[in-house]
């Protein structure tokens, strides 16, 4: 949902999305960790590549950075407040942190008209963390 990705009938449909805020990587290990207790969820639905579903072969990374370079740079900006700057001193790419951050902010709209969902950790968005969704503001 940070990024946008987020399907009009799949994940936008409903009156209460539980996992709305909770990165892929943390989703994953949260299914792993369920079928630990006895299997619910196929293991074909864990061992494919993260999709949308929306085009044939269509695979997340061929629009946004692998699950494990995104969900830092996520965490970096969204949880922890830290600026542009900051992230990419912490080492990650320049491109791929500004990419992300405007993903982000581009999709503000789509997040107020999601389905409303627990607040699962802290500096996630919420009320304190609404982004404008008409000018231009910058990120850095």
């Amino acid at each position: 949902m940070s990024v946008g990705y987020a399907t009009l009938y799949g994940d936008m449909a409903g009156g209460f999305a539980p996992i709305k805020d909770v990165p892929k990587l943390l989703v994953y290990r949260l299914a792993e960790w369920r079928n630990g207790q006895g299997q619910v969820i196929p293991h074909r639905v864990l061992e494919r590549p993260p999709s949308a579903e929306l085009a044939p072969d269509q695979k997340d990374e061929d629009s946004l950075p692998p699950y494990p370079l995104l969900d830092p740079i996520l965490e970096q900006y969204v949880e922890l407040d830290r600026s542009i700057a900051e992230i990419i001193a912490q080492g990650y790419e320049e491109a791929t942190v500004r990419r992300v951050v405007a993903m982000v902010d581009r999709n503000e709209y789509k997040r107020r008209q999601a389905p409303p969902a627990c607040a699962s950790r802290a500096g996630l968005f919420g009320r304190d963390r609404r982004y404008p969704i008409t000018g231009k503001v910058g990120s850095d």
